[in-house]
């Protein structure tokens, strides 16, 4: 019996040591990660580098699909619906954006629209068609903003102090470690535009050949350059006329371009084309819509693409490193 009863003290030492030495619950704000769900890659990227292990982002694109085609799923809407913060790129980047939030009931959902204070430039594209009867001439214009905001990087910095604000918006407990990490980012941001003024400082040549859509409009009417494409339109889905494929051609001879360029995720049919009829060697100039499922396991960021887009923009403008200036 008195063994037994030995025993039972002893276990209810344990049992109330254990007790005590429960494991005390860190804050709620160290503990539980933001939800954010983005749209593109570019704003999901800049979401990781302020958010960092404080946030779970999630790319709404899936990996290899191209940016304007793409609709948001049944499961996309549902697990916005359940995101602490929801970032698109703007209304003219993503149409369906406002059907969709219309139909969501999360009430503390935070939304982020990336191009708020960014002023969106409007192109005039203008195609002439020719007609059999040469009396008769018929000109099409067609306007359109570009969206492509965050392929200049000096644009991407207010997209980054938008989502920064969604960030606290949600979160404010970590405000400070946000800002920390948003404020060294936007460094990287400028050291990235400082390349690109490097480059047209040293470079020969201020025009580009491309073989795919206007994506990099911004950056290029700022660093006062010309762009050459047989597409004379934003979207994906355009194809060139025989009479725009001739202009191209003739803007090829005249710069004397040995580079073509082509764009991501989408056949560059045009681009190989030219360099088989040419001799053209192909360069890709990457828009960081997205990224392929081997670029995104890889770990490739922004600042990569922006970095060896550089690199290839050295090659076709001809680069050198030794020149002052022009």
């Amino acid at each position: 019996m008195k063994k037994l009863l030995l025993t039972l003290l002893f276990l209810l030492g344990i049992i109330a040591c254990s007790k005590k030495q429960e494991p005390v619950v860190e804050n709620k704000a160290e503990i539980q990660k933001l939800k954010v769900i983005s749209t593109i890659f570019s704003t999901y990227d800049f979401t990781k580098e302020i958010g960092k292990e404080k946030t779970d982002v999630k790319l709404l694109l899936p990996p290899g699909v191209e940016a304007h085609s793409y609709e948001p799923t049944p499961r996309d809407i549902a697990d916005i619906n359940n995101a602490d913060v929801f970032i698109y790129t703007s209304k003219e980047m993503e149409p369906w954006v406002e059907k969709l939030l219309s139909s969501i009931s999360n009430k503390n959902l935070i939304i982020v629209d990336a191009s708020k204070g960014i002023e969106m430039k409007e192109f005039d594209f203008e195609e002439h068609d020719d007609h059999e009867n040469k009396e008769e001439t018929h000109d099409e214009h067609t306007r359109g903003v570009d969206p492509h905001i965050w392929t200049d990087p000096l644009m991407a910095i207010t997209i980054v102090e938008n989502i920064y604000e969604g960030l606290i918006s949600a979160n404010v407990e970590n405000k400070d470690y946000f800002e920390k990490n948003k404020v060294a980012y936007i460094e990287k941001l400028k050291e990235l535009d400082g390349k690109f003024t490097d480059l047209i400082s040293k470079s020969k040549k201020r025009e580009i050949i491309s073989g795919g859509h206007f994506v990099f409009g911004y950056l290029i009417n700022r660093l006062e350059l010309t762009y050459h494409s047989a597409y004379e339109s934003f979207s994906p889905n355009a194809e060139p006329t025989p009479k725009q494929m001739q202009k191209l051609k003739e803007a090829i001879k005249e710069v004397g371009s040995k580079y073509v360029y082509f764009e991501e995720l989408i056949d560059p049919k045009l681009a190989k084309l030219l360099s088989q009829e040419l001799g053209m060697e192909m360069l890709l100039l990457h828009g960081a819509h997205n990224l392929s499922k081997e670029e995104l396991e890889k770990g490739i960021s922004y600042y990569d693409i922006m970095n060896q887009n550089i690199e290839n923009l050295k090659l076709g403008l001809e680069y050198n490193e030794n020149n002052n200036g022009n």
